[in-house]
């Protein structure tokens, strides 16, 4: 058995979730990649992976070894550029789960930067709303936002979001200007969505320290829908103050409530092990300083 190859065919089929996809991807016929699977499980002496009519999914050992091999692998791209390029250039493609908040405003428009200094590596963001698997959905490392549970995945803290509640000051001629977090009651409340439930608002040094806004006549789980609405007039909206920061500085929205900011939550890049690949490590270390460039976002 090309233990190599074994690993190589291992790896694609946890990540595609599929034989059948992992051997299109691999450009060999399915029967090529059960094959090597079966004779790695035996070699191992182990099941890697559980088999059902609906799904593929690595079982506790098929998770250990996809993260070593994972690993392996990477590793190894990177060893071949360097002889092949006789410099310590990364060399290979990067997949990133990164919050919806961060993408188009401040890490899209550095790319052209990355790719300058480090022309080898591609990058794919996955821009989800949720939590995504890092094993299962075939992801080399995820940014998320808040803390975080004990989940076994290495955490390293980029940054601190910091909350605004912000509204136009056209609706705030109309409606007027709330004192303090009782007030919203009177006010047209424009709330987020996360995976179709509205987003409590956070407040402190108040008498009601969180909100849970009631769908009123708009809500949207994109951070740019909900930017465009406040600067609409549609009512106040709560989220990331960096979404708002040329807006505030312009005048075209304005804080409002900013006696009563709550603390900032973390922001942290995870990745399944301590060890990760050259490339994988330039990238999440540019989305570290895309935030830190950022005073909203950076360290608290």
């Amino acid at each position: 058995m090309d233990r190599l190859a074994a690993l190589q065919f291992f790896v694609r089929v946890v990540e595609s979730g599929s034989f059948s996809q992992a051997a299109r991807e691999l450009g060999v016929g399915q029967p090529a990649v059960s094959k090597q699977i079966v004779a790695l499980e035996r070699r191992l002496g182990t099941q890697l992976l559980n088999r059902t009519p609906r799904a593929l999914r690595p079982t506790p050992a098929g998770i250990e070894l996809y993260e070593s091999a994972v690993r392996m692998l990477g590793d190894l791209d990177d060893a071949e550029y360097r002889v092949s390029h006789g410099n310590h250039q990364p060399i290979g493609a990067v997949r990133a789960a990164v919050p919806p908040i961060l993408t188009s405003m401040f890490i899209v428009p550095r790319l052209p930067e990355f790719y300058l200094r480090f022309p080898g590596v591609s990058v794919e963001v996955v821009v989800s709303e949720r939590y995504a698997d890092l094993v299962q959905e075939g992801l080399d490392f995820a940014i998320r936002v808040g803390h975080l549970e004990n989940s076994g995945l290495v955490a390293r803290k980029i940054g601190s979001m910091r909350l605004a509640t912000v509204a136009s000051p056209t609706y705030l001629e109309r409606h007027g200007l709330p004192l303090n977090p009782l007030d919203l009651t009177d006010h047209e409340l424009l709330p987020n969505r996360y995976l179709g439930a509205i987003i409590d608002w956070h407040f402190k040094n108040s008498d009601r320290n969180i909100l849970s806004p009631t769908a009123g006549k708009f809500s949207a789980n994109s951070p740019a829908d909900m930017r465009a609405a406040a600067l609409a007039g549609l009512g106040i909206v709560q989220s990331a103050r960096a979404l708002f920061e040329t807006e505030l500085q312009s005048g075209t929205l304005v804080e409002v409530l900013s006696d009563y900011v709550r603390d900032p939550v973390p922001l942290n890049a995870v990745f399944s092990s301590a060890r990760v690949p050259h490339r994988v490590r330039v990238v999440s270390d540019f989305i570290a300083q895309c935030v830190d460039e950022e005073p909203s976002l950076r360290l608290a």
